[in-house]
């Protein structure tokens, strides 16, 4: 397969230059027929610009994609960025985000931004949960052990109750209250086009009794969100307008995952309902299509799909065939900080020997900034000798991979052609690549 999908596009989604602008909403443009059935591209209004669906959204955590500028990451052609709540709540507040005009302002993006609600931050860095999601994350620990259960349930009891959860600063010890309503004023002050509402984070370790509980203290929380929208989009009628995404959780559930999606599609309160949803909590990787299959059926095509934490390959094609609309994830730009680079070829290490003396691009035929004017030698070089630039190129590259690859994704979808390209695509990603 050619890399010429990696080129530079000859036309790139526009954001302000669309006209007239809607605030919100979903168009649905083509239907997908490949996989499960439920994948289509689409145009998602925000206040601040269109994203043409399906998009991968780089992460900015803390209002910067690390190692790169907001005018780098528009030049990649990235549509949104994501930034987190938990994060910018700490630090640097998001009063000072909210007294700065917000964060497009604040870090001078001009297009449309999304925030997580903070549930996920609040228990792995906060909380003290990190050592049952690495537990999980490792894929070690059996999800059946009942010694596992009573570690995971443990260790959320210790900090969730009915209304909120209680966490400490990473930064400096301090202690904090994370409830609905405190998550939506977080997020109204943030600013963000596209907000969640605030979940209780679980894993595959969670027994299925915890799950249950789990779900109807999210539905609750879900609730007061949209309460607390309303209250606060009245109150802020000067800003431009919000959306407010519900969140659906269940694990590996069929049932819960059904119940949740069909529970938060017809979440009323007062005439304020989701304006999209965001899939994610514990989820099995070999299973993610499934899953995501179980949601997005429930939830009717009126309102936009956004998968939380995803970015390899392979699971953008299994996401897109099972109706997510939108990603996001780190992973791009943290194993790019780490010489980690993808390709079509699959990832490769660039500090790796062979690579000191390869004057060719890392990628070939590749149309990013860092491909057409660096060597793979000179990144190698940059990386062995800790230079601060060789974050900056790698990450150029990964998050060029990334974006160009679900950009491409949508093409072949309207062009016709969508299942020729994923057999290609993958058939040679998956491959062992002969420059590892």
């Amino acid at each position: 397969m050619s890399t010429h999908w990696l080129a530079a596009p000859t036309q790139r989604p526009a954001h302000l230059s669309d006209a007239p602008l809607r605030d919100r909403g979903f168009d649905l443009n083509t239907r997908l027929d490949a996989g499960y059935g439920l994948g289509r591209t689409g145009v998602i209004h925000t206040a601040h610009g269109k994203i043409h669906t399906p998009a991968f959204i780089p992460v900015g955590t803390k209002a910067n994609v690390k190692a790169l500028t907001p005018e780098m990451v528009a030049d990649l052609g990235a549509q949104a960025v994501l930034a987190n709540a938990y994060h910018l709540y700490l630090q640097p507040g998001s009063d000072l985000v909210d007294e700065a005009g917000g964060l497009g302002a604040f870090m001078n993006w001009k297009g449309p931004t999304y925030t997580d609600s903070g549930g996920f931050q609040v228990l792995s860095l906060g909380a003290g949960f990190r050592k049952v999601l690495s537990q999980e994350f490792s894929g070690q620990a059996d999800p059946q052990d009942p010694q596992l259960h009573r570690q995971a349930i443990k260790a959320s009891e210790a900090v969730v109750d009915e209304d909120g959860v209680v966490f400490r600063s990473h930064i400096d010890g301090s202690r904090h209250r994370f409830t609905a309503e405190v998550s939506m004023k977080i997020q109204h002050e943030l600013g963000s086009d596209i907000m969640f509402a605030f979940d209780e984070l679980t894993s595959l370790l969670h027994p299925r009794s915890y799950q249950e509980s789990s779900l109807e203290r999210t539905h609750a929380w879900a609730r007061r969100c949209l309460r607390a929208h309303a209250r606060l989009t009245q109150e802020r009628a000067d800003k431009p307008y919000q959306q407010l995404w519900g969140v659906i959780q269940g694990a590996q559930y069929k049932d819960l995952r059904q119940q949740a999606a069909r529970t938060m599609a017809a979440m009323d309160e007062d005439g304020w309902r989701f304006d999209g949803f965001g899939l994610g909590g514990a989820l099995e990787k070999e299973n993610l299509g499934t899953i995501l299959s179980w949601v997005s059926a429930e939830l009717g095509e009126d309102r936009p799909r956004h998968l939380l934490g995803i970015s390899e390959p392979e699971d953008f094609f299994a996401g897109v065939e099972a109706g997510a609309d939108t990603f996001d994830c780190v992973n791009p730009s943290r194993v790019a900080r780490n010489a980690a680079i993808y390709s079509p070829d699959g990832r490769f290490n660039v500090t790796n020997a062979r690579f000191k003396r390869d004057f060719s691009p890392l990628v070939k035929e590749c149309g990013c900034y860092t491909c057409t004017h660096y060597s793979a030698a000179y990144i190698h070089h940059l990386f062995k000798a800790k230079e601060i630039l060789a974050s900056t190129l790698a990450t150029i590259h990964n998050e060029w991979f990334t974006i160009r690859l679900v950009d491409t994704i949508r093409e072949s979808i309207n062009e016709g052609h969508y299942e020729a390209f994923r057999d290609d695509m993958l058939g040679r990603y998956m491959h062992n690549s002969t420059r590892k």
